[in-house]
């Protein structure tokens, strides 16, 4: 990595805060210095978007397993204490929405979390929850920026306390599923679970939760995290999937994988075969299981990148729909206003009205295996039931585009503003919708979206189709648009 770096990378870029959070390299972007410079500005958003409601000025503090994040979330509260907050700082690692959870039910203000979610290594990161348990909306992480170029108030210190985020999170999880159904078939060999937590905040989660051993991988602490990235894709699964297609068959026993980002706020599955699924597959799944099998009602809220498998089982289901630009914190707003049964995107991160407004991977993995327990089906046999059921059979794919520069970024998105294309990879574009990015619908039923990263040369490009040939024909017209400019 060092032969990659020249004397401006470090330079620390400016604060900006992306979709869910503020992300940067360790020691170069983000350092002590600038954490004790966020943090207490994030309690003082909180506290002048939301208000106090105990009076205590209270603000959770968590972290991931990344490399030094025990040490920044010490760093980070302790300015939070300096700037006249009481806080309850975690005593280990957990997962980010166990952090949410403890916002909401201590009545805090929020929490602030220190990690980088599913990024490489190198990165570390900070994100801001409010105390209804959810990703704050952009006016509060605009506010945080607005504030940095300010002094920090005088104020007199508030009290510094510790807590464990595991047992209360981890209780409420289990009066959401029904925990004996699936312990008995974990116990008699009818299931059996694999769980990769990609050496991040899951590890153990799974088996704190059944309080019965499981088949966990990578639950070490690697702040390398195998030289790859703590990020739910098939790329980084070569060891859980092979696990599961050389595992010694008995019988008829249900055989599920499940994966997890490094703050085990996002999600994968493996299927009894080893084959990777998305949550393009388990959202439908979900969907199907939470309102046929435990009766919830309520709206479904997808991102634009959303698989249309989804509408389409919502519609079967009698359920309305609801579609966000990308982000979950778009999902937690519509959350807040509606009553919603369960909220989606395709980058993994799934979240439940009934819960908190956050996605929350280790109660979506307990919704999986309660869904493969109570159809006694494999998943991929489930989703294949479900576009018999609809009638929709599709593929999904994704790509992530460096571009040379921002200019190129720039004048790639004024095309798109003034002079959008009329066909893609020879099919009519019918429709185009542009509240994140541009998505563009096909004549033959297929759909490309565009879109660029806010702070970063890239751009990010996305489609469905009946077919993983005619997805990459999409793709592949876009990478090779994008790239004439």
């Amino acid at each position: 990595m060092a032969g990659k770096l020249s004397p401006a990378s470090f330079v620390g870029k400016p604060i900006q805060f992306g979709t869910d959070g503020w992300r940067g390299m360790i020691a170069a972007d983000f350092t002590f210095e600038r954490v004790m410079e966020v943090a207490p500005r994030a309690a003082i958003a909180l506290e002048k978007v939301y208000g106090d409601p105990t009076g205590d000025r209270k603000i959770i503090v968590g972290y991931d397993r990344r490399f030094l994040s025990g040490e920044f979330a010490e760093m980070a509260a302790q300015s939070i204490c300096d700037a006249g907050f009481n806080v309850m700082l975690s005593e280990c690692f957990a997962p980010t929405p166990a952090f949410s959870w403890a916002a909401k039910e201590q009545n805090a203000l929020g929490a602030i979390v220190i990690t980088a979610s599913h990024n490489p290594a190198a990165y570390s990161g900070l994100k801001i929850k409010g105390g209804f348990g959810g990703s704050v909306p952009a006016e509060v992480t605009k506010m945080v920026e607005a504030l940095l170029p300010e002094p920090l108030p005088t104020a007199t210190p508030g009290s510094l306390g510790h807590f464990n985020p595991w047992a209360s999170y981890c209780n409420e999880i289990q009066t959401k599923v029904n925990l004996s159904q699936i312990k008995a078939a974990i116990a008699s060999g009818d299931l059996v679970v694999f769980a990769d937590v990609m050496h991040g905040s899951a590890a153990t989660g799974l088996e704190r939760i059944l309080g019965m051993p499981i088949h966990e991988l990578n639950g070490n602490a690697d702040p390398l995290f195998d030289g790859g990235a703590p990020e739910p894709l098939p790329r980084y699964l070569g060891k859980v999937m092979e696990q599961i297609k050389t595992y010694p068959r008995k019988g008829n026993e249900l055989i599920v994988g499940l994966v997890f980002d490094g703050d085990s706020d996002r999600i994968a599955a493996i299927d009894g075969q080893g084959n990777f699924l998305s949550s393009q597959i388990l959202v439908p799944i979900l969907i199907q299981h939470l309102a046929t099998h435990r009766g919830y009602t309520g709206e479904i809220v997808k991102t634009i990148s959303g698989s249309n498998l989804i509408p389409k089982v919502a519609e079967v289901l009698g359920l309305p729909w609801h579609q966000t630009a990308v982000g979950y914190k778009y999902i937690a707003d519509r959350m807040n206003e509606s009553k919603v049964l369960l909220g989606g995107e395709e980058s993994g991160g799934i979240g439940y009205g009934h819960h908190i407004p956050e996605r929350d991977a280790l109660l979506s993995a307990m919704y999986v295996l309660e869904a493969v327990v109570q159809a006694q089906k494999d998943l991929s046999t489930q989703y294949a039931e479900l576009q018999e059921k609809t009638g929709y059979y599709s593929s999904y794919d994704r790509i992530d585009l460096p571009l040379s520069s921002m200019d190129v970024r720039d004048r790639l998105l004024q095309e798109l503003k003034t002079n959008a294309p009329k066909e893609v990879a020879h099919q009519a574009v019918t429709d185009c919708l542009a509240i994140d990015g541009y998505k563009f619908e096909l004549a033959d039923g297929s759909w490309l979206l565009i879109r660029f990263s806010g702070t970063e040369p890239i751009l990010r490009l996305y489609s469905e189709a009946a077919n993983l040939e005619r997805v990459h024909e999409n793709l592949t017209w876009a990478k090779e648009w994008a790239l004439s400019f």
